[in-house]
């Protein structure tokens, strides 16, 4: 896998070569997730059965600028901590399932519908790697 340039095209670079396995596994799993769902990061770590949550976390702030990062979430739903507005940008840019947030919320962010965005990997999940 090549890594995506701002633009969103892909290149190849050294960084992009030494990148680990593992790491290339995670971020193409997110490459999968079709707009206006999520994974959560356990879901992520359990599709590939290998890693867990922490493991997928960091390998999405090491490497998920090159994937569609706002689609590997935490369980509960709460936007990613200093990337709230941009990732609530791609959420409403997809369609993305969310829950208003209470009057009493800190910043009045809404949450993602964990019910309603969560994907499973649909049938592609009995050929993953």
């Amino acid at each position: 896998m090549s890594e995506r340039s701002p633009e969103g095209g892909r290149y190849e670079d050294e960084a992009a070569e030494a990148l680990p396995a593992y790491a290339e596994r995670v971020l193409d799993v997110a490459e999968l997730i079709p707009p206006g769902r999520v994974m959560t990061y356990g879901d992520v770590a359990e599709w590939l059965e290998e890693g867990g949550p922490r493991q997928v976390g960091r390998v999405m702030a090491l490497y998920g600028g090159a994937v569609p990062w706002w689609r590997v979430v935490r369980a509960d739903g709460v936007l990613l901590p200093g990337h709230e507005q941009r990732a609530l940008g791609h959420y409403r840019e997809e369609g993305t399932p969310l829950k208003q947030a209470s009057r009493a919320a800190e910043g009045h962010l809404p949450r993602l519908d964990m019910r309603r965005a969560r994907w499973d990997g649909g049938e592609r999940a009995e050929g993953h790697t």
